[in-house]
């Protein structure tokens, strides 16, 4: 079990680089001016988010998933570990904010700016504790 929660702990770590990455992409793709700029953006963006987040995000859950259900019966009644859940779903919500955003931008239709994007990138560390703070700490 240890070899299967190890995968889920450094596919996460793939997964929260790509994360923080891809924003602040964002943010400066929002700051281009010149073609050439934006199209490199949008193939490090694309390729970012297919190559890295998604594979990583996959193969964080399903390592967890693995991990919880060989667990299940002391995590059912672990209070820490639901809100786990809860934050890693407000992470995958997130990473679909970051997908609407990429389509913007592969399409040309990015109408937010680069603060919008500062702002975007700052979002994820706060799951990021909360999920590490509840899993080390198990506190209720």
């Amino acid at each position: 079990m240890t070899w299967i929660k190890a995968v889920h702990i450094v596919a996460a770590v793939c997964w929260f680089s790509g994360v923080f990455y891809l924003p602040r992409l964002f943010v400066y793709h929002a700051m281009a001016t010149d073609e050439i700029s934006k199209e490199r953006f949008k193939i490090m963006e694309r390729k970012l988010y297919r190559g890295i987040i998604v594979p990583a995000t996959l193969i964080t859950l399903f390592f967890g998933g693995w991990y919880a259900v060989y667990y299940w019966s002391w995590l059912k009644t672990a209070g820490w570990f639901h809100t786990k859940i809860l934050l890693v779903f407000l992470l995958i919500g997130y990473n679909h904010i970051c997908s609407y955003h990429l389509k913007q931008f592969a399409q040309d239709k990015n109408q937010k700016s680069d603060v919008y994007f500062r702002w975007l990138n700052e979002t994820p560390i706060f799951l990021l504790i909360g999920i590490v703070v509840l899993a080390v700490m198990k506190p209720f």
